[in-house]
């Protein structure tokens, strides 16, 4: 996923939230979106925790990634 992706799931996660907030959906409508919303958010998530583990396991980084931590 680029940063472009990220950002996209980003705007629909606010965009989602403002129409949550305006109040002038009905109950199914705003349940869906809720439900939308989880989904995204574990997307975003993921994506954030790949790149960090990414990011720790980069050569020259002196910290220890997940990789060394669990190495037998």
């Amino acid at each position: 996923m680029s940063g472009d992706e990220l950002r996209e799931l980003t705007d629909r996660l606010e965009q989602a939230a403002a129409r949550l907030r305006d109040g002038e959906l009905e109950p199914a409508e705003a349940a869906e979106l809720v439900q939308q919303c989880a989904r995204l958010a574990g997307e975003a998530a993921t994506e954030l925790d790949r790149r960090a583990r990414a990011a720790s396991d980069a050569p020259g980084d002196p910290r220890p990634g997940q990789g060394e931590l669990l190495a037998p």
